[in-house]
C-alpha cells in the first residue's frame, strides 16, 4: 500500500486501533532511519487513547504504556546488541504476558523474538510519501490486515 503522506499513516493506525486481535499482537517494524516507524507507533498508540508524551525507546529500548485493559510495550532494538540484555532486562517475560507489543529494529534482537504477527516494512518514497507492504505471520495477524 502506499500512504500519500502522514495523514494515511495516521488513517492505517486507525482502522487497526479498532481491530480486537490488536490487543495481543506483535506487530515488527522495518524500514531505514526516518521511514516513519516511531511515527506509525505514536498514531496507533493516540487512536488506542494514549495521551501524554509519546517518545521513541531507542535510548532505553522500552517504553512502556498503560491503558485500562491493555499494556503496550514499544521496544527499539536499534542499539542493542547483547543477547545477555534480553534475559536481563526481562524481555522474554514481557513477550509471554498479555499485551500489545510493537518493535522498531527487530532484527538487532533475531533468535529471541517469538514470529510476529504483523511486520510492516515501510519505504521512503518521494515526498513525505511511503510505500507499506505488512505481512501476516500468524492467524492472528491475518485477522489484523486490512
Amino acid at each position: 500500500m502506499i500512504w500519500a503522506d502522514e495523514a494515511g499513516c495516521a488513517a492505517f493506525a486507525a482502522r487497526l486501533a479498532r481491530r480486537p486481535e490488536l490487543a495481543d499482537a506483535y506487530i515488527e517494524l522495518h524500514g531505514p532511519l526516518g521511514a516513519g516507524k516511531t511515527t506509525f507507533v505514536r498514531h496507533l498508540l493516540r487512536a488506542l487513547g494514549v495521551s501524554g508524551r509519546i517518545k521513541s525507546p531507542t535510548y532505553a529500548v522500552l517504553e512502556p504504556y498503560a491503558l485500562p485493559g491493555l499494556n503496550i510495550s514499544h521496544f527499539d532494538f536499534y542499539r542493542f546488541s547483547d543477547p545477555r540484555e534480553w534475559a536481563d532486562a526481562g524481555f522474554r517475560d514481557l513477550f509471554a504476558q498479555p499485551g500489545l507489543k510493537l518493535a522498531e529494529w527487530p532484527g538487532n534482537a533475531v533468535g529471541m523474538l517469538p514470529v510476529a504477527d504483523l511486520r510492516l516494512d515501510i519505504e521512503p518514497r518521494e515526498g513525505d510519501a511511503r510505500e507499506v507492504r505488512v505481512e501476516a505471520g500468524t492467524p492472528r495477524g491475518l485477522a489484523l490486515l486490512p
